[in-house]
């Protein structure tokens, strides 16, 4: 990381900025086009898991290359200047990382991908079955490397939720 000052290396917080998280953003390309795109997700520490519907472009990127990247942000503010627009920056925290996307193909693991889904946004696991999960696709991405930056302000504060 160019910015050392910035880094993050802290696992336990780049957790926490992980499931502080609303969104996913994921990074997908195929040849030289690149596609971005927000996605809900849950993460249970080693894995990222989403949920697609049966067929669009993302299965396209997806099924063409497996390699994908991943951004997440928490406390992200514009900070002003009154006098001086070069002055102007944000306050952040974020991480980014990069993994290989599997499809879940059995029952089971969709269930238990859409799970990881719901308990990041609802805090518990649901009573899900089969005919639910028929008709989308369920993704776990194994991720393989992830690195937190943020700035100068928040690294001076505590943690807040």
């Amino acid at each position: 990381m160019r910015r050392a000052d910035k880094e993050i290396t802290e696992r336990a917080l780049i957790f926490q900025i992980i499931n502080s998280a609303q969104v996913c953003r994921l990074g997908l390309a195929m040849g030289n086009t690149p596609y971005v795109l927000p996605v809900s997700f849950g993460y249970d520490g080693q894995a990222i898991y989403f949920h697609t519907a049966p067929e669009g472009r993302k299965i396209t990127f997806l099924t063409a290359n497996p390699q994908v990247c991943f951004e997440f942000e928490h406390g992200v503010e514009v900070v002003r200047h009154d006098s001086n627009p070069c002055q102007w920056t944000f306050s952040f925290q974020s991480v980014i990382g990069y993994g290989t996307v599997v499809e879940l193909m059995t029952t089971a693991e969709k269930i238990e991908g859409v799970n990881h889904i719901m308990r990041h946004y609802s805090g518990r696991a649901w009573p899900i079955t089969a005919p639910e999960v028929a008709d989308i696709r369920v993704w776990r991405i194994a991720v393989e490397s992830l690195t937190g930056k943020q700035s100068k302000d928040k690294a001076d504060t505590r943690w807040v939720a």
